[in-house]
């Protein structure tokens, strides 16, 4: 049986729903560490199946380093105006800003496949199944621009 307070503190740690908490947990005996590499698995094979679906909405990001001679300007697209508006996407466009602003890729290929500067264990793409396991849109960069004095 899995407490209520495992798939509470799982779902702290990853932001996805009280069911797919559970199961994961179900899944793995209670090992909270192999739930959270399911629950990864997990939402890159949602983020696989939505990448299909079409973009219509999103947002233009912008980032400005504290020193003011780095700025970054991100189009981050998703399907709807709702999600678009939820504070979970802005934090990965934010995210996606401080990673350009950090790293200088040339392309958003490049970027994809970077190692996220604040958990290296992710890449900037693991970090975007994520989000899209979060809120059940495909969410794909659509271009960006990195300016520098």
């Amino acid at each position: 049986m899995i407490s209520a307070e495992a798939v509470k503190n799982l779902r702290e740690k990853t932001g996805l729903s009280m069911i797919e908490c559970k199961k994961a947990l179900e899944e793995t005996g209670g090992d909270e560490q192999k739930a959270l590499e399911v629950l990864s698995r997990r939402g890159a094979e949602i983020a696989d199946k939505k990448s299909e679906r079409q973009i219509k909405a999103g947002l233009i990001d912008a980032y400005i380093h504290s020193n003011q001679k780095i700025g970054v300007l991100l189009e981050l697209g998703c399907e709807t105006d709702f999600v678009a508006r939820n504070e979970n996407f802005k934090a990965l466009s934010h995210d996606i800003c401080l990673q350009i602003s950090a790293t200088s890729p040339a392309t958003v290929e490049e970027l994809l496949v970077q190692p996220f500067i604040k958990n290296p264990e992710q890449t900037i793409q693991d970090l975007i199944n994520e989000t899209v396991g979060k809120l059940g849109e495909n969410i794909k960069i659509g271009k960006f621009v990195r300016f520098d004095l």
